[in-house]
């Protein structure tokens, strides 16, 4: 990195790099990906857009050994589904995904606990093999969008205490 010019350099040292020049005007906007004038377009396999949704890995990776997982089933596909689930609600707050979005994924489909043999045949069917996102992409979509925004809006508690009531409200079943 260069140094400033207010800041003296040795008198025999020959500079090694030049910023380029300023460019005139202002930047526009007119790039073939920019969104210019409207919301971020919706619809089948356009996911929900927010900023800095890799962290939720980094996330999935803590909450690894908390799940509690029925024979036959692999927590890489338990915590690919949640983190599509987790992205869709931290979208819906305009803001990165956080480890309670994780945590209310996990809970809505029983991974933190103790599962009703019901919930536990239906995510079975729902997560099986989804973590191959290259061939499942469509799957993990099916997951996010099963669980209705008035869920995804409640508090982490507020869906513990749904769930332990009826696991089948809070995923609109």
């Amino acid at each position: 990195m260069s140094a400033p010019t207010h800041v003296p350099g040795r008198v025999n040292q020959k500079k090694l790099y030049n910023s380029p020049p300023r460019r005139a005007g202002s930047w526009k906007a007119d790039r073939p990906g920019e969104v210019i004038g409207t919301a971020q377009p919706a619809g089948p396999a356009l996911g929900n857009q927010g900023p800095d949704q890799g962290y939720v890995l980094k996330l999935a990776a803590r909450l690894k050994d908390e799940l509690v997982l029925a024979p036959g089933e692999h927590a890489a596909d338990a915590l690919h589904g949640a983190t599509a689930v987790a992205l869709r609600r931290a979208s819906l707050y305009g803001r990165a995904p956080m480890i309670e979005d994780l945590r209310l994924a996990l809970t809505l489909f029983g991974y933190l606990g103790p599962a009703p043999d019901e919930l536990v045949a239906l995510r079975r069917e729902l997560f099986d093999e989804v973590h191959h996102s290259t061939i499942h992409y469509f799957a993990a979509r099916e997951i996010a969008d099963m669980v209705p925004e008035a869920t995804l809006r409640m508090s982490l508690g507020g869906v513990a205490a749904a769930c332990a009531t009826d696991w089948k409200a809070p995923l609109g079943l």
